[in-house]
């Protein structure tokens, strides 16, 4: 039987740095967030010998030479002072386990001075062994780690390319800096700079530092202050057409630290739901402020993990701040309003006649001049027999209205599917179908009531039994928003009623439509279930690509996108608009623009 015995001190922090140092890049964070505690303005971050030597530069306030050996051993740290403070994290660092872990998994060399020392120490380490010279240095800090995991082959091993590696690090350093504004980075790789950032640069400043300049103007700001809870949020997020195909670049920081968090994320994904097209993603960056005792970033050894005393707090602050964000957006300053919410039906002219059902006192029910009948099924036909008298109102909705709006230059359709509009700056491309298909579902989701159309006479659809159980768990959902769906036998159902919206349809394209969004909803969702509802509606019910156009129609349709919350994209995530800047289209012909404006 093995007897019990007491591990090496390398042996110790060998197995510490399992947990805190996983590559090169784990070594950077470490060093690069002393310094910000510290009180470094300028961060310079060198890197050589594929990923394996790191050396860090900062002007901080430097290690005391009494402390500096005491600093190279395990869970010795100057920014925690009892238990208490533990709950009260106010620094990025705060375990003492980092130094310790790297001095026994490479060598390091540590040159360091307070301001008021006029030397500085130097210390020298080498499998958790180390010694200390003084020296002549500037205030600061520098740490120098070299051939990393020398002492451990197998983990070496496992590293990826030194490209990867680097890739690693240069993400790392892109988090910092944005978290960090006020302090110049500088990441060098192989004597090559990567990164420069100024010193004492605002958020959006940092950002056009790191990133193309003309993200700017994709780009919408989040501020949002709860002073009874002390939470702030601030940040940048880009418009719904503006998307990443990854979520790289969707950065998160909570009191300035570097985070990865469910919650936060969950929040950012509601507040653009239906907005972006699935496997693309919005540019974030977010910081939320919030009182160190609220939180707990003691969760997980590299600290990325966050836990709060009130989660769904966090989230729903956060989601509404996004969200008021977005909404608040519009393209078009002037905002266009009619008299009734009802959608325009094209092929009516501009005094359209609707027509309801009332029993009893209310209903919704939509009774057409001309029933529906599709002419070429070949399914038998079920005619439904209504008892209760059926008494008619007749609403008439004039949109003329608009005519005092800020006048929208709509100078023709392309391929009969795309509206061009010539704005003062540029030429805008607007898709006809998912710009109403927008406006049509923001209507329906603000109405909740939906004015249905009786079927006098019905298609009989056959179906899968499968598909039959998909609508039965949608059915009072299907009804509040206009459907009745009546099933026959096990592989067959009539539609009873449809939205009037959707009174020229064919019920099986109806029901193909439907069937294939509600297939992905998840079961009792209700919310995600009327979504898919919501958005089948919207998008049956507008007009089609390659539909031709008269000049009020496409009017119509602008008009009734300006007035939309999120005149980006369709429910389904696709981009509404494309513009073509008046310089561009100069610059393409050679034009001089500042003679055209003339």
């Amino acid at each position: 039987m093995k007897r019990i015995k007491q591990l090496s001190i390398n042996l110790i922090n060998q197995i510490a740095a399992g947990e805190v140092i996983e590559r090169p890049c784990s070594i950077v964070k470490e060093l690069v967030e002393n310094s910000i505690d510290a009180g470094a303005t300028k961060v310079e971050i060198s890197i050589s010998n594929e990923c394996r030597n790191i050396r860090i530069a900062d002007n901080g306030s430097g290690i005391h030479p009494d402390d500096i050996e005491l600093a190279f051993t395990k869970h010795a740290t100057s920014k925690l002072t009892d238990e208490e403070s533990l709950f009260n994290i106010k620094t990025l660092g705060f375990r003492g386990e980092a130094l310790a872990s790297i001095i026994s998994i490479a060598k390091v060399t540590c040159t360091t001075r307070t301001k008021d020392f006029d030397y500085g120490t130097k210390v020298e380490s080498q499998n958790s062994i180390i010694k200390t010279t003084q020296v002549g240095c500037a205030q600061g800090t520098i740490m120098e780690v070299n051939d990393i995991f020398f002492n451990q082959p197998a983990r070496l091993k496992f590293l990826k390319s030194a490209k990867t590696e680097f890739a690693y690090i240069q993400e790392l350093v892109f988090s910092l800096a944005l978290s960090n504004p006020t302090i110049a980075f500088i990441l060098k790789n192989n004597n090559q700079t990567v990164i420069s950032t100024t010193q004492n640069a605002e958020l959006l400043t940092r950002i056009t530092e790191l990133f193309p300049e003309n993200i700017v103007n994709e780009l919408k700001e989040v501020q949002k202050t709860d002073n009874l809870s002390g939470i702030n949020l601030t940040g940048y997020i880009s418009v719904p057409s503006y998307t990443r195909s990854s979520k790289k670049t969707m950065y998160m920081f909570v009191n300035s630290r570097t985070i990865k968090c469910p919650i936060i994320m969950k929040a950012i994904d509601i507040a653009y739901k239906n907005m972006m097209p699935n496997g693309r993603y919005p540019f974030v960056v977010l910081n939320l402020e919030i009182n160190p005792l609220e939180i707990d970033v003691n969760a997980h050894p590299t600290k990325r993990e966050i836990r709060y005393k009130n989660p769904n707090q966090i989230f729903n602050f956060i989601q509404s701040a996004i969200s008021y964000a977005l909404n608040a957006t519009v393209q078009n300053e002037t905002s266009y309003t009619t008299e009734d919410n009802r959608i325009i039906d094209f092929n009516q002219n501009k005094s359209i006649d609707f027509q309801f059902d009332k029993k009893e006192e209310i209903d919704d029910t939509y009774i057409p001049t001309n029933s529906f009948i599709n002419r070429f099924s070949s399914k038998p036909l079920i005619i439904e027999e209504e008892k209760e008298e059926i008494k008619q109102t007749k609403i008439e909705i004039n949109f003329e209205q608009h005519t005092e709006s800020k006048h929208i230059n709509v100078i023709g359709q392309f391929k009969n599917t795309y509206i061009l509009v010539e704005n003062e700056d540029n030429l805008e491309i607007i898709d006809q179908h998912i710009a109403q298909e927008r406006y049509i579902y923001e209507k329906l989701k603000k109405q909740r009531e939906v004015t249905s159309q009786l079927l006098i006479i019905s298609d009989v659809l056959d179906i899968m039994p499968e598909e039959i159980d998909i609508l039965d768990n949608a059915k009072e959902n299907l009804a509040k928003f206009g459907y009745k769906i009546e099933k026959i036998s096990e592989k067959q159902i009539i539609f009873r009623k449809i939205p009037q919206l959707l009174s020229k349809i064919k019920p099986q394209d109806i029901l193909s439509e439907l069937l294939h969004n509600l297939k992905d909803a998840p079961d009792n969702n209700l919310g995600t279930i009327e979504e898919k509802i919501l958005i089948t509606t919207a998008c049956k019910a507008s007009v089609k690509a390659g539909e031709k156009l008269t000049l009020w129609q496409m009017e119509e349709i602008v008009k009734q996108l300006r007035t939309t919350k999120n005149p980006y994209t369709c429910p389904h995530g696709r981009t509404i608009s494309h513009y073509i800047s008046h310089k561009e289209i100069a610059s393409f012909f050679a034009r001089n623009l500042e003679k055209i404006n003339k």
